[in-house]
């Protein structure tokens, strides 16, 4: 056979294989609003940088008349490429191809690219859309879930690893998302559950939709498994690519550093968002907005545990990672989830060398029986851990109120924060005025001739004494009470001398958080 004819038998082939399913498999994913797994990879990629590698390998199968079956490239693509001119490497499950089922050729293929991943120490992104796993290859196919969850672990803190469900993922495939750093979910078109409603339905008898199961907005919303929420697939993309700016390729480097830019003060100016009324709500991302480079803030997880606000944005150009607490719901206070999700930011950023600034005012955790037996002690306790265990620099400003457990979690003094800040307006104290007046002066009030007025007059006894930051400031514990106009030029400063900063950690295998 001549170079020309067995070229043109390499091209015959490779056109029947990035056919995947078939024309007709490919009007039905389409007609479901959805792209193709080959144009997704493309839509995400940098314009003609993708290669794709083992697009001739096949099912090993054979039971089930799966020997008389040809499956193009076993259901999934994967290959390298690059995002903003940075080199990724990428898989995506073909539901045009046996309903993107995972057998073990099929898992043989997503694990060599992860190790690749590992080997090259560039990140990983992984496109779900699959129907689960393969029943005709039995074991197998839970031997290759297997195999995934265990690089998706080693790879943890490594390299960013991200999930991007566009379609179904269910059982056991779940469990991968669960593991990476960020999943991006889209309205309509995502689905994850462990069991389906059809499952549900016959062993509890309830009914649910897929949707209403393990749709993109509950996952955003209701249970945190979804650090995005998108209306489409291409709004999707256009997240990961942003949050690509943000992170760095692995853990061995700094995230790209940009152009430094003002904050837009016009719109975003500290003294007219913070009021003067110390009772009174504010959106702390605006707060974030006045201080960052061009006023620009990338949120995560903006749907979910919204008392606690966690994203990225720059300052002198470079990423910084913001926790805040936001007065606007439930005044800011930290319960189990916004603990959960504070927490797994924290190491995050960390594990990837970026600081952490954070923003405090709350009245401290959030009581109730609700949250006692939700187990608010061990969730408390992960922020606690987390920050503890960081070792970027970790710059603190408290702004307004800082009461009890929770003036400690949110990087204090004692956590071993770098630098802590507070404005003027800063309350530090085990609790509010209010309840500490009422405990503190109990029976005097209660013996009183009138004692809501020497209720009143504790109170304010208790706020002249305790609602400002300088008895805290005098032990040491604020390095410095700043102007609310100096915030930027004192956090930049700061950012800027621990760049260098070195800490020794005992030696240890590792330490035992309380997940």
């Amino acid at each position: 056979m001549s170079l020309r004819s067995k070229t043109s038998d390499l091209r015959k082939r490779m056109s029947e294989a990035i056919k995947g399913g078939g024309d007709k498999a490919i009007e039905k994913q389409v007609s479901m609003g959805k792209m193709t797994a080959r144009e997704r990879i493309i839509e995400l990629l940098d314009s003609k940088s993708f290669f794709e590698y083992d697009l001739f390998v096949e099912h090993a199968a054979k039971d089930f008349d799966m020997d008389k079956k040809k499956l193009a490239g076993d259901g999934v693509i994967i290959g390298t490429g690059t995002i903003n001119g940075h080199p990724v490497c990428i898989y995506a499950q073909d539901f045009t191809v046996a309903g993107g089922s995972l057998g073990y050729m099929h898992a043989r293929k997503i694990t060599k690219i992860m190790d690749h991943a590992m080997k090259l120490k560039v990140p990983i992104i992984g496109i779900n859309d699959s129907g689960g796993a393969r029943i005709q290859e039995g074991v197998n196919s839970l031997a290759g879930y297997g195999e995934i969850f265990y690089r998706n672990t080693l790879a943890s803190g490594v390299i960013p690893q991200i999930s991007v469900i566009l379609g179904p993922c269910a059982g056991g495939a779940v469990y991968s998302p669960a593991l990476t750093d960020f999943v991006f979910m889209v309205d309509k078109i995502s689905k994850m559950f462990i069991t389906g409603p059809e499952v549900i339905k016959s062993v509890l008898g309830e009914e649910i939709s897929m949707e209403a199961l393990g749709g993109a907005r509950v996952h955003a919303e209701k249970t945190g498994n979804a650090h995005f929420y998108a209306e489409s697939e291409k709004e999707c993309f256009n997240q990961i690519k942003e949050l690509f700016t943000y992170v760095p390729w692995n853990n061995t480097k700094k995230a790209d550093s940009f152009p430094t830019k003002p904050p837009k003060t016009k719109s975003f100016k500290i003294s007219k968002i913070f009021p003067a009324d110390p009772t009174e709500p504010y959106d702390v991302r605006n707060i974030v907005r006045s201080i960052s480079d061009d006023s620009n803030f990338f949120e995560v997880q903006n749907l979910w545990a919204a008392n606690i606000v966690i994203g990225f944005t720059r300052l002198n150009g470079d990423t910084v990672g913001i926790v805040a607490n936001q007065p606007l719901v439930l005044a800011g206070v930290l319960d189990v989830d916004s603990s959960d999700k504070a927490a797994r930011f924290i190491r995050y950023c960390d594990a990837f060398n970026i600081p952490l600034l954070t923003l405090v005012d709350l009245p401290g955790y959030l009581p109730g029986i609700d949250q006692e037996h939700a187990g608010v002690i061990r969730h408390g306790a992960k922020l606690l851990y987390a920050y503890s265990e960081a070792t970027v620099p970790k710059i603190t400003l408290i702004m307004r109120k800082a009461y009890g457990g929770g003036y400690i979690a949110m990087c204090s003094n004692h956590l071993k924060a770098d630098f802590v800040f507070a404005w003027p307006t800063a309350e530090i104290a085990v609790m509010g005025p209010t309840g500490a007046a009422n405990i503190i002066f109990r029976k005097e009030i209660a013996q009183a001739d009138d004692p809501d007025a020497v209720r009143q007059q504790k109170i304010d006894e208790y706020k002249e004494k305790y609602a400002n930051p300088y008895i805290a400031a005098a032990y040491g514990y604020i390095d410095s009470v700043i102007e609310l106009n100096e915030t930027r030029k004192f956090i930049l400063h700061a950012l800027e001398i621990s760049q260098s900063k070195e800490v020794v950690l005992p030696a240890r295998k590792h330490g035992v958080p309380p997940f």
